[in-house]
């Protein structure tokens, strides 16, 4: 009873603290509350009641606060009046991928008129397809965005009524609805050895082909069965230009076909198959049921599996339902091909123009995982000079074979220096000592103690659990080009041989 008396008595800024730890760690009063019951269901705070904690309109038991504390890693005494509040430290909303804060002057070079004339140029001299420019457009579009895109996924779950999971069965039954009907095809496996396998088309209005091949993969049949769904929605017939495939060529022409000119129509079609796919992961995982789901699960990637899709599409919605912005997505091919790639934290790409490049790291761990003859996933812990300051990044690589036979990694991972900022931490210092310990040990390192301890709080606060695996790993030196290695001795030679 004393204690709940000396609580109240210092408790003048407690629901300030709260409010600003949440905003602060990217969480709503539905994240925060669903995180308290998750650690003690008696205890933990409605919505409504933590609402009125953080407006001052009440106090909590000393016991409850201990459970929200323990979410945010503080002991309860923290939020008392009498233990200062570390200064309130606001993510960059800035950086969002690519060059941040780049001057576009004199203003009358950046024209429509005159990037018109220049860009095809542009492309010609630097080998860049106008369909490859467009994938580039797309994804300065949606990394500026951040992967929010309200409107698809409005669209999906007034489809699919944010069930989760969809069964086949269900996936099926919403494609009649849109009046599709399902014809069957069937084509050798990786005819002509290109590895590479057409999964369905539209062959007619409301005549879906699928191939054979899916009857053995569902999670990727419904895959199929959303995007088209998704074509049926958003863009109606459409969507009969739209043909689905797997293996490493989907931005890939024939030489003979390629051309520097920027076709508005290969622009408008590039943009709806962006569109159809964003709606395929917002029907398949629901934003609300799937970022719970992952929020129970710290963000593993075998959640999948409850989910009902495959990795790739669990993976890709990370990024987009996480309440922490900074993620990167890579899915890459033997031996260095991109399939799909998102940075909304600006991590340089260890890629040029979506294409082999001759010197790629080997230490990024896409590379790492292609070429090991392991399969599961595995955590890294990475550091990275961008612009000149060394970078601490965190990822889960999961090694897979797709339906053409095909090895592929697929990676997502966070930027870990916003975290330690917003937890009150120097991450320029650590990272930089990090950095330091890993060149003097030949790029990589054990992460000294008390680090790792700090990072241990802040994988929790995060609640991401491969987090916690990659700390107990060494930390890596990575480098976006075997020219601008960071190790000594410099490892660019073996780069250039991966």
């Amino acid at each position: 009873m004393r204690q709940e008396q000396s609580l109240l008595r210092k408790s003048h800024f407690l629901g300030t603290k709260i409010r600003n730890l949440r905003k602060r760690n990217h969480l709503t009063m539905e994240d925060l509350s669903a995180r308290c019951i998750r650690l003690d269901p008696e205890l933990a705070p409605s919505v409504s009641y933590l609402s009125m904690i953080e407006r001052g309109k009440r106090t909590p038991s000393y016991a409850m606060l201990q459970v929200i504390a323990d979410v945010f890693q503080k002991s309860p005494e923290w939020f008392l009046d009498d233990a200062p509040e570390e200064e309130a430290i606001v993510p960059e909303k800035g950086n969002r991928g690519g060059i941040s804060g780049m001057p576009l002057e004199p203003g009358f070079l950046f024209s429509g008129d005159i990037l018109q004339i220049a860009i095809p140029e542009m492309l010609s001299q630097t080998g860049i397809s106008g369909r490859q420019f467009a994938q580039l457009l797309i994804r300065a579009y949606q990394e500026h965005h951040q992967n929010h895109f309200p409107d698809l996924e409005r669209a999906a779950d007034d489809i699919g009524n944010k069930q989760l999971p969809l069964s086949l069965e269900d996936m099926l039954d919403l494609a009649a609805r849109q009046g599709l009907k399902v014809h069957w095809f069937q084509t050798p496996k990786n005819e002509s050895g290109t590895h590479r396998l057409v999964t369905s088309f539209m062959d007619a209005p409301g005549k879906l082909m699928l191939n054979e091949a899916l009857r053995s993969s569902p999670t990727r049949m419904k895959y199929d069965l959303a995007v088209h769904i998704g074509h049926c929605v958003l863009h109606r017939s459409d969507g009969l230009l739209h043909e689905m495939n797997i293996g490493p060529g989907a931005y890939e022409l024939d030489p003979a076909q390629q051309s520097s000119s920027v076709n508005a129509q290969d622009i408008l079609q590039a943009w709806r198959s962006f569109e159809a796919s964003f709606f395929a992961g917002a029907l398949l995982c629901p934003k609300v049921p799937f970022r719970q789901l992952l929020d129970r699960y710290g963000y593993e990637v075998d959640a999948h599996r409850l989910a009902g899709v495959t990795p790739s599409v669990a993976m890709r919605r990370m990024t987009v339902v996480s309440p922490y912005p900074h993620w990167h997505y890579f899915d890459a091919y033997t031996p260095g091909k991109l399939k799909a790639v998102y940075r909304g934290n600006g991590i340089p790409l260890p890629w040029g123009n979506m294409r082999e490049v001759a010197d790629p790291c080997q230490h990024w761990s896409v590379f790492r995982m292609i070429t090991e003859p392991r399969q599961g996933s595995a955590a890294q812990i990475s550091l990275l000079d961008v612009n000149g300051q060394p970078r601490l990044y965190c990822c889960e690589s999961v090694k897979v074979t797709d339906l053409a036979g095909n090895n592929r990694v697929l990676c997502a991972g966070i930027d870990l220096n916003p975290a330690m900022e917003a937890q009150g931490m120097d991450a320029p210092a650590m990272t930089q000592e990090l950095k330091q310990l890993c060149v003097s040990r030949g790029g990589e390192a054990d992460i000294p103690a008390a680090m790792r301890r700090q990072l241990l709080m802040l994988a929790r606060i995060l609640n991401i659990h491969w987090l916690e695996r990659g700390l107990q790993q060494q930390a890596r030196l990575i480098c976006s080009r075997g020219a601008v290695c960071p190790r000594e001795p410099k490892c660019y030679g073996a780069c250039q041989a991966t």
